[in-house]
């Protein structure tokens, strides 16, 4: 590759970067309905149909956004329960802060996947959900384990990962960086529930 393309190449990267991050922008604010191709390309100032270039809709954008988010949701959940101890309540309070943690780290892509994935068509919610259920099933796993172990007690076991899964999913309708908690005591109040809804003694 030489050095113009080299250039070019660097030049419809950043481009590529500066359109997700105002997708997103426009998505949290306006909604999937509300924010429009034209309000999108306004914030990345750029035409309309510069923008077409990128992506040929609102929905191709979404889903790019929120496969992105997912699976690196999913990365850092799995590698922090690989990191913890083999003990059940152990890996879930891992999982637990690690979940959370990314969600306060990225809180627009969290409300934006909360909030906005409904209104995607079948087919797009078909390449999303995938990462979403083996996030999901890390919180079963670690569960029913703990169940076989005799660490947690709970008559609930098949309901916790995802009762859990969706308490936290609405950090993002709720957390603002200047709010009276930090990052780490959020995740270490959600890592509590967790240990609270199954019952460990």
């Amino acid at each position: 590759m030489n050095e113009r393309s080299s250039k070019r190449r660097t030049k419809v990267l950043a481009s590529r970067e500066v359109v997700f991050a105002s997708a997103l922008q426009a998505f949290a604010e306006l909604g999937f309905h509300g924010a429009s191709m034209r309000d999108i390309a306004n914030r990345a100032g750029m035409s309309l149909s510069n923008l077409y270039n990128h992506a040929p809709s609102k929905s191709d954008l979404l889903v790019e956004l929120l496969k992105t988010a997912n699976y690196n949701h999913l990365s850092e959940t799995e590698w922090a329960v690989s990191a913890a101890g083999p003990k059940a309540v152990d890996r879930l309070e891992m999982a637990t802060r690690a979940y959370v943690n990314y969600i306060l780290q990225h809180p627009l892509e969290a409300l934006v996947a909360h909030t906005e994935l409904r209104y995607l068509d079948n087919d797009a919610r078909k390449r999303l959900v995938i990462a979403r259920d083996r996030l999901e099933a890390i919180f079963e796993n670690i569960v029913q384990e703990g169940v076989r172990a005799g660490e947690f007690h709970t008559p609930y076991p098949d309901d916790v990962a995802r009762n859990l899964l969706s308490m936290c999913a609405g950090i993002a309708e709720w957390y603002r960086p200047d709010g009276p908690m930090t990052r780490d005591q959020i995740a270490e109040q959600f890592a509590h529930y967790a240990v609270r809804l199954v019952e460990q003694h």
